[in-house]
């Protein structure tokens, strides 16, 4: 992987895993710092640190459980699926041999949130990283939309992440240092937001404004925010749909495209925080969106 300076303070990253993914990463232009968090060598020590991953049995949540554990981190895994959860924690403990513990949350509730945090605290006695991951679709032209996912995209894709931040935070900011990384989306580099997709899209935008806003209150008390903003990623959210040609199949990114950016935002030094990573389809033309509404959707 290599950095390539576009503007200041916003750097294009092509990946030698995948030439068909470009990635971006926005950090804050203060003087020195782009140059310490890419400096090769200035990976921290993972081992031995405790994560939340919500949305964590499948998909790029269980991509990213497992890296995680992988570099010696403990999880907690949070997935409203029990079968897929218990299954995912099974393989983590068996092959990284790291603590590994699942419990089954709908993050749009917040006494699950609450009981999240309280469990995690109980089986690991802190929290160093939090991945919000966990969310829901509904792609439709707004005029046939189900009423009923208006709220359901709110407190899963909105509130889902900004309560969970909420639970924790005193707890990071007492022991004055953190990672939380916010699975954003790609949709909120784009102005207007695209079709079919205004509802989901302008609720991302929101929580983009909101973590940007909460790196700069965090960032004296040592806790890191980072937003990536992913593209469209093969996972459950597409790969339940009735119909999709190869075409539309090949331009679906990898989760370990995003998985990358996870383990760079987790690798800066302490001194710097990448404040958003966009990992974008290289083959997508916002003209014509990749999955087309009229499908069976995945909620």
């Amino acid at each position: 992987m290599y950095v390539i300076p576009a503007k200041a303070g916003i750097y294009g990253v092509s990946s030698s895993r995948d030439p068909k993914i470009i990635y971006y990463c926005e950090v804050p232009s203060f003087a020195g710092m782009t140059r310490l968090l890419f400096t090769k060598g200035s990976i921290m020590d993972l081992k031995g640190k405790n994560a939340i991953i919500t949305g964590g049995s499948r998909g790029i949540g269980k991509a990213v459980a497992c890296k995680l554990a992988e570099n010696g981190i403990n999880v907690v895994l949070a997935a409203r699926g029990k079968e897929a959860l218990d299954q995912t924690v099974s393989e983590i403990k068996e092959k990284y041999g790291v603590q590994a513990f699942g419990l089954t949350t709908d993050v749009s509730e917040l006494a699950d949130l609450q009981k999240l945090v309280d469990f995690t605290l109980e089986q690991l006695g802190g929290i160093d990283i939090l991945i919000n991951n966990a969310g829901v679709s509904s792609q439709y032209p707004f005029e046939k939309q189900p009423i009923e996912d208006l709220e359901k995209l709110c407190f899963t894709n909105y509130l889902g992440y900004v309560r969970l931040i909420r639970l924790i935070i005193n707890h990071m900011i007492e022991r004055k240092s953190g990672s939380i990384i916010n699975m954003v989306s790609g949709s909120t580099v784009v102005d207007p937001v695209p079709r079919t997709f205004i509802t989901y899209s302008s609720l991302k935008v929101g929580l983009r404004a909101f973590l940007k806003g909460l790196f700069w209150e965090m960032r004296d008390h040592g806790i890191k925010i980072t937003s990536i903003l992913p593209g469209v990623v093969d996972t459950d959210l597409t790969d339940k749909l009735d119909s999709i040609t190869s075409e539309q199949k090949d331009r679906l990114m990898s989760p370990d495209s995003v998985v990358d950016m996870v383990m760079f935002a987790l690798s800066a030094p302490a001194n710097a925080c990448p404040l958003e990573l966009t990992v974008i389809n290289q083959k997508t033309p916002w003209t014509k969106p990749i999955i087309d509404y009229a499908q069976k959707q995945a909620k």
